[in-house]
């Protein structure tokens, strides 16, 4: 088993003093979280940090019909949430969010952590207004088969204005980083994978409201888009007869003909109930299913996936290099519809190889995606943008608990 590349050996103080270090996080639609795996992360480093003596503001988008007060701030948990009004729609407001976060952020004190670098030409602005930067760089954006020509040449340019705006960059997978140093030099870069807790049970309720059986059906949590593999997915599931159900969660529209399609090869085994925002009721879903399929090609450590090796999933996950670091022997791996067939086969019939992959999630989860690792890391990539050494962060620690 591989080992984890995120040092947990550091331990930084609860409060720096005088005067208490201060961190921005942007680039979230915002927390509490809502929407996806950032704003999940933004909110545990957020809570995480505010709890050991950190000043911290996170942006949270609020899109309106008029402007009335482009910038307010509230308090919750201990951490100041900036609202960034925008009247705009769609792509363009998350630009004009963007921009506006940068605008605010550099009259603010305090080392700014940006999540994705989709609108890094702005952090220009940061720079030159004297923040620190460091910057999750996500994954290779411009990659992704369902952009065109144009919106991958922004990713593209904005991938490297964000690897040389940016102070430090941090990726959350090994193939990731390898990536970046193709822009920066590896001193720059910091390999900070995601986190999950695990999950040793869950009602049944959530999975038998869906006519469900525990233990009896197969899961895909995805975004419906080609380069996650949807579509082989259900094609695979229902070139068979099966003794179990497929359920494949992701909002679903008539009028994306990729969706429709999905919905064509569907059989009555496969339940499509659309995207489930309740976590409760997500977690409940993946704990009880029988095996988490996995068809993402791009992208790095995917929250998803690392959520299902904490909750002791077996995996079927498409065969690259992303997913093999992130699974590990808690995955049986498939490249076509007829391999994913046969994977799918073969999650029914053995109960042995079910549990051993199910045993391997959880060690692998615990071993390099555990939840106190990962933001440990973060605050040390933050003091190292502040100037604090690893030395001096540790006599600072002693000192506080010392006068405790």
């Amino acid at each position: 088993m591989q080992q984890s590349l995120i040092c947990s050996d550091l331990k930084v103080p609860p409060a720096m003093k005088p005067e208490k270090p201060a961190i921005l996080i942007l680039g979230t639609r915002g927390i509490p979280a809502a929407h996806g795996g950032f704003e999940t992360f933004a909110e545990r480093l957020a809570l995480f940090l505010a709890g050991r003596g950190w000043k911290v503001g996170v942006y949270c988008q609020e899109e309106v019909e008029r402007i009335d007060q482009r910038v307010r701030s509230e308090t919750w948990r201990g951490i100041e949430l900036i609202h960034v009004q925008v009247a705009s729609k769609g792509p363009r407001a998350t630009l004009e969010f963007d921009w506006q976060c940068v605008r605010d952020a550099a009259r603010r004190p305090g080392v700014c952590l940006v999540l994705g670098y989709n609108g890094a030409v702005f952090l220009t602005w940061l720079r030159l207004k004297g923040r620190k930067i460091f910057t999750n760089m996500d994954g290779i954006e411009w990659r992704r088969p369902k952009w065109g020509l144009a919106a991958r040449t922004w990713f593209w340019l904005n991938e490297w204005i964000g690897a040389w705006a940016s102070h430090r960059l941090v990726a959350d997978h090994p193939v990731i980083a390898d990536h970046l140093a193709t822009r920066r030099p590896r001193s720059a870069i910091a390999t900070i994978a995601y986190g999950a807790d695990p999950v040793t049970s869950a009602p049944e309720a959530p999975v038998r409201a869906l006519g469900l059986e525990p233990g009896r059906y197969l899961i895909s949590i995805a975004r419906i888009e080609p380069d996650n593999n949807i579509l082989p997915i259900v094609e695979a599931f229902c070139s068979r007869k099966r003794d179990m159900k497929l359920v494949v969660l992701g909002t679903l529209s008539d009028d994306i003909p990729y969706h429709v399609a999905i919905r064509k090869a569907a059989n009555g085994s496969v339940v499509l109930p659309g995207a489930i925002y309740d976590q409760a009721t997500v977690k409940a879903l993946r704990y009880h299913a029988r095996a988490y399929l996995h068809g993402h090609t791009v992208g790095g450590t995917n929250p998803s996936l690392v959520e299902a090796l904490a909750a002791g999933n077996m995996v079927i996950a498409h065969d690259n290099p992303f997913n093999r670091w992130t699974a590990g022997a808690a995955a049986i791996y498939f490249t076509d519809t007829d391999s994913c067939a046969e994977r799918m086969q073969q999650a029914q019939d053995d109960d042995a190889l079910v549990r051993n992959c199910g045993i391997a999630a959880r060690v692998r989860a615990r071993e390099a995606f555990r939840w106190e690792d990962v933001l440990v890391a973060y605050e040390r990539e933050a003091y190292r943008l502040l100037g604090v050494t690893a030395d001096e962060a540790v006599a600072a620690d002693r000192a506080s608990r010392r006068t405790a």
